[in-house]
């Protein structure tokens, strides 16, 4: 397919899950006339209008290959992005990453305070897995508690927060780069890997015909860490929307200061030229995957 087809159907894939899933959230967070308003405010301060949402469009996408009805695959893929932005809200508290600009605009500690912030992002925690538990997301119990389990697992300590604590640590610690590729599979890498699986499960894909996606899903994992380490390095915080020059301030160890620019740039490509090797058998169903994993070494934010 060709370039400027490719770049047009990516265009169009993220603008249409970025509505839908800012439509979702707006539907299913009212704001309350009582005391929670400045809560509720709080959740759709972060949940709305921000982000790249390759979370739900990875999800999506895998679905419609499986001809999985639309709104059950945006429902779903409103809970991976609940969950995204929790883990967000709380990454940039002064506990953690101490971060005052989020997608452009003050993180919701800055713009609400820190109490309403921790509570948002627990809200938005336990949101995805209302939303996942409700019937009006998939008729079938079995397939809600599996789409439970696989968000479940890549969300806690086998998953994104086990990744979290191990990046705490790295401010104290020299990590080689066997660790730090650990430390980004579970960081960054659970989520996507999540996204991909959760669209499988809604297709009804048994767990052995999953290989291939999992391999997808790992390898534009750490290739879209990759990139975020190099716009760390070498981006400026305008385009990028938050604060970059971080990781080197706290003397992490990232895959560029331990591969270097130009390896790491290289090994990025590399994984995206694997990821999509994983997707030879499919057709043209697979093509917007397949602009997604190019896309993550391409872009600058």
């Amino acid at each position: 397919m060709a370039q400027g087809v490719t770049d047009s159907l990516l265009a169009e894939g993220l603008a249409r899950i970025a509505s839908e899933i800012d439509g979702a959230f707006d539907a299913l967070l009212p704001v309350p006339e009582d005391a929670r308003a400045r809560l509720i405010e709080a959740m759709r301060y972060a949940a709305i209008g921000g982000g790249k949402r390759l979370r739900p469009l990875l999800l999506t996408s895998v679905a419609e290959m499986y001809g999985v009805d639309r709104g059950a695959a945006v429902r779903a893929a409103v809970a991976i992005e609940a969950i995204h932005v929790y883990s967000l809200i709380h990454d940039d508290l002064p506990c953690m990453d101490d971060d005052a600009l989020r997608h452009g605009k003050p993180t919701v500690h800055i713009a609400f305070d820190e109490a309403t912030a921790v509570l948002a992002g627990d809200s938005l925690h336990v949101f995805a897995f209302e939303v996942l538990a409700d019937p009006a997301t998939c008729a079938d119990p079995f397939t809600r508690i599996e789409l439970v389990q696989a968000l479940g697992h890549a969300s806690g300590a086998h998953g994104m927060a086990g990744g979290q604590m191990m990046d705490l640590v790295a401010e104290t610690s020299e990590f080689d780069l066997q660790t730090v590729t650990r430390l980004q599979q579970l960081k960054t890498g659970a989520l996507l890997g999540a996204a991909v699986e959760m669209g499988a499960i809604l297709g009804r894909v048994s767990p052995e015909g999953r290989t291939h996606l999992r391999g997808y899903a790992r390898d534009i994992g750490l290739a879209f860490q990759i990139a975020d380490d190099l716009i760390d390095y070498e981006g400026d915080a305008a385009t990028a929307g938050k604060a970059v020059g971080k990781d080197a301030s706290a003397g992490k160890e990232t895959f560029v200061s331990l591969l270097g620019p130009e390896r790491a740039r290289e090994q990025a490509r590399l994984l995206v030229d694997q990821a999509i090797a994983y997707l030879a058998h499919y057709g043209k169903e697979a093509e917007l995957l397949r602009a997604v994993a190019r896309y993550i070494i391409e872009r600058d934010h």
